[in-house]
């Protein structure tokens, strides 16, 4: 009897592709998932450092040109709302912040220095930027810096479950 070659491969068949399919497709489903996560932490830290930057430019911007020197720039609550509606934009959750565990520490460029505020979202105003960078003067502005918590969840790794806190910071100069 005479039977075709491609039977004949089919009858030898010992189920070695679905063992390594077994094998390889956990594996390969792990990396996508870690791909998804890290892209998704990623993502959150480019929403923080923008809404930082969002921030640090409302704080450093005259909100009225002819009032008095000391209510010249706006509130902290004001820099806050600028801050979270970047936040909100991207469904992240303002209420999560917590308090910044590590607030900058910049020089001052009035005297006496005018002192951080925020305990969430720190504001410096009447800081020396780049002080030591050299290449341009330095000017003065305003910090602001915050931090956002976030949670991996890759499970059947050292990583699931994890919470990483993403920091973010960004610097405007005054202007009046």
């Amino acid at each position: 009897m005479n039977i075709n070659p491609i039977a004949r491969k089919l009858q030898s068949t010992d189920g070695a592709e679905i063992a390594e399919a077994a094998l390889v497709l956990p594996l390969v489903f792990m990396l996508l998932l870690g791909i998804v996560w890290f892209g998704r932490a990623f993502n959150i830290y480019s929403t923080i450092t923008q809404a930082a930057q969002q921030g640090a430019i409302t704080a450093a911007r005259a909100s009225c040109a002819t009032c008095a020197p000391s209510n010249h720039f706006p509130s902290d609550g004001t820099v806050a709302n600028a801050v979270y509606a970047v936040m909100r934009a991207s469904s992240l959750d303002p209420t999560q912040i917590p308090t910044n565990s590590n607030p900058p520490n910049p020089m001052p460029c009035v005297n006496p220095p005018v002192p951080c505020t925020g305990t969430n979202i720190t504001i410096c105003r009447q800081v020396l930027l780049n002080p030591a960078a050299g290449i341009q003067p330095a000017q003065c502005g305003t910090i602001v810096s915050f931090q956002y918590p976030f949670q991996f969840y890759l499970p059947f790794t050292s990583l699931n479950m994890q919470q990483i806190t993403l920091s973010a910071q960004a610097q405007s100069r005054m202007e009046n």
